[in-house]
């Protein structure tokens, strides 16, 4: 079974860079895990979009999404640069089509551009965003998947929905990855989200390495793909795992093992305490990668 492996860089949303006091040091930890990512097997690397820190917000470096993504576009040279996922409250959407096109420029390509309706309340709304229910905000998440959709692919792309609206919108370039930026939507809402993975992504995430959970929203996708003549095998299946560090690399094999049993074919990993160790990570990609490839 072939999969393909994408790690998340320090970027402090979990509390990672918390024992480095002065941030331009943190800021070259986080980009120091990405090019040693760049010199090994992994496929990608990965930043999460968020403000303050996890499982609580503290007066402690949270790194923006967007930024971190454009500077490692230039800090590296091979990988892919992902976000898992950018939150679509943050950003307008057509604001969020032209900084990705800008992005994947940026990267000679190599943008993951990941999306989802976003969930951190607290954050939202320290920020002065809008706080709205799940109904709303995955209505403005369905527009906002079609409005970077038609950004990317049309010339003057016209949009009008009860949430948002463009009206003919240059966006140039558009990237350089044909026919648009690889496009990746989170989450494993069945009615809605994985409808929308059906319809216009390359890529989802689901399941939070659950073998059971993956199986099962997958099954639902496949049922969506039916639905709508898209082909199911085109779409990259992703999930997440959290290294265990007390485990053997055996037991990690195995768990990645039931991972792609259950349909993925792309894991994005985090290393506890990678901004100060390396070695988790580089003995995953020289004795767990090679399994999968």
């Amino acid at each position: 079974m072939s999969v393909r492996f994408g790690v998340f860089v320090p970027q402090g949303w979990k509390m990672d860079l918390v024992e480095i006091a002065d941030p331009v040091e943190q800021y070259e930890a986080m980009t120091a895990v990405a090019k040693a990512a760049d010199a090994g097997p992994w496929d990608s690397v990965w930043v999460y979009d968020h403000f303050h820190t996890t499982p609580e917000p503290t007066i402690n470096t949270t790194f923006e999404c967007w930024t971190v993504t454009s500077t490692l576009a230039r800090d590296t040279s091979r990988v892919n640069i992902g976000q898992m996922v950018g939150c679509n409250g943050y950003r307008q959407p057509s604001l969020y089509a032209k900084i990705a096109s800008t992005v994947d420029v940026a990267s000679h390509g190599r943008l993951y551009a990941g999306l989802g309706a976003g969930w951190y309340e607290h954050e939202w709304k320290a920020y002065g965003y809008e706080w709205r229910e799940v109904p709303q905000r995955m209505g403005e998440f369905r527009e906002a998947v079609e409005i970077v959709h038609k950004m990317w692919t049309e010339e003057r792309p016209v949009f009008t929905g009860r949430h948002y609206s463009i009206d003919q919108p240059i966006n140039e370039p558009k990237g350089v990855r044909k026919p648009h930026p690889s496009f990746w939507l989170g989450g494993g809402g069945e009615k809605v989200t994985l409808k929308l993975v059906a319809q216009y992504a390359d890529a989802c995430n689901v399941g939070g390495g659950d073998p059971e959970l993956i199986r099962h929203k997958l099954g639902v996708l496949r049922r969506h793909c039916d639905n709508l003549g898209r082909d199911y095998d085109r779409i990259i299946k992703s999930t997440s795992l959290e290294l265990d560090l007390t485990e053997s690399m055996a037991e990690t094999i195995g768990r990645v093992e039931r991972m792609a049993e259950a349909g993925a074919d792309y894991v994005i990993v985090y290393v506890p305490r990678v901004a100060y160790d390396h070695e988790p990570m580089l003995r995953f990609a020289s004795e767990v990668v090679p399994q999968f490839s």
